[in-house]
């Protein structure tokens, strides 16, 4: 099987522990991943609310160091890239992917310039907020949250004019509202399920998903428990729900995945971690056949990559 995930911790995980990106204990490893075919992994560098502008920028840069060594020392098994055309040459030599994102504008500060730095650096997402606020807007987890601030639609605008992805998992859903008024390019969410399914201001309402078919987005289904059934605990087949619901809703070319893998502090029962990801795969290929499920795990997200990556 092919497999692109739209988000995990893995890296900022590797730095905090001094652990390798190749073999580790935790939930995503190159080793763990051996067995998928062709893998394209989105490595979260992940901003703390409780760190102040200044030490997010200083943390995301070491952060950033320890992945370029980590990518160096592994250059005969994965490629950091940042285009389609690198997407493709890594796959055709059967290596490993790396995209970079941001989680969470924090190092942003009130530069806008930061934008074109971290997009020099190769990020080519960025997920808004995490749970409380930023200088660009409100995270899901803010009481009485307002939208983007005036400075938040710049960095909006300024993303989507270089080729950044905006990634509005976490993001309030005014700010959420905001993203959409202000420009008019597709848009990800890389780790959010269904509000409907399951009641947590991490998800997505119809209203907004259906931004997602209409905009022709993304949106990748994230494994934590608390975002499947709102409990600590849940089997993964309780995530087809999820799938069922945004398939209602037109999405089939809209649904990826996004494990959110060493950013959530348990597993669902069944996918331990990315070595149990076939197991998922073979849940949706009996639901849906084989080549839906392909479109979820690889294809939807691959494509999309390739239209709207510089």
């Amino acid at each position: 099987m092919n497999y692109f995930d739209l988000h995990c911790d893995t890296i900022s995980e590797c730095y905090n522990n001094q652990a390798a990106l190749y073999k580790n204990k935790m939930q995503l490893s190159l080793h763990k991943g051996s067995n998928i075919k062709g893998w394209v992994q989105t490595y979260a560098i992940w901003l703390s609310d409780e760190l102040s502008d200044d030490e997010a920028y200083t943390y995301f840069n070491r952060v950033y160091g320890y992945f370029l060594g980590q990518i160096q020392a592994l250059q005969e098994h994965i490629c950091f890239c940042k285009n389609k055309n690198e997407i493709e040459k890594a796959l055709n030599k059967c290596k490993r992917v790396a995209l970079l994102s941001i989680e969470g504008s924090r190092p942003l500060g009130h530069s806008l310039e930061r934008v074109q730095e971290f997009y020099d650096l190769g990020v080519r997402m960025m997920t808004l907020t995490w749970n409380e606020s930023t200088a660009v807007a409100d995270g899901c987890m803010v009481e009485n949250a307002k939208g983007l601030t005036a400075f938040g639609k710049q960095v909006v605008k300024k993303m989507a004019e270089l080729g950044m992805l905006v990634d509005v998992s976490h993001l309030a859903e005014v700010g959420f509202w905001d993203v959409v008024n202000t420009i008019d390019k597709p848009f990800i969410a890389t780790h959010s399920n269904s509000k409907t399914i399951c009641n947590h201001p991490r998800n997505l309402t119809d209203d907004q998903f259906k931004v997602f078919v209409e905009r022709k987005g993304l949106v990748g289904m994230n494994f934590y428990p608390l975002f499947i059934n709102n409990t600590k605990k849940a089997d993964i087949q309780e995530l087809l729900l999820h799938i069922d619901h945004f398939v209602n809703l037109g999405g089939e070319d809209v649904i990826a995945m996004g494990s959110d893998f060493d950013g959530i502090s348990v597993t669902p029962e069944h996918v331990r971690g990315i070595q149990d990801i076939g197991y998922l795969y073979q849940l949706v290929v009996k639901r849906y056949g084989k080549r839906r499920a392909e479109q979820f795990f690889f294809e939807n997200a691959y494509r999309f990559m390739s239209e709207n990556l510089k």
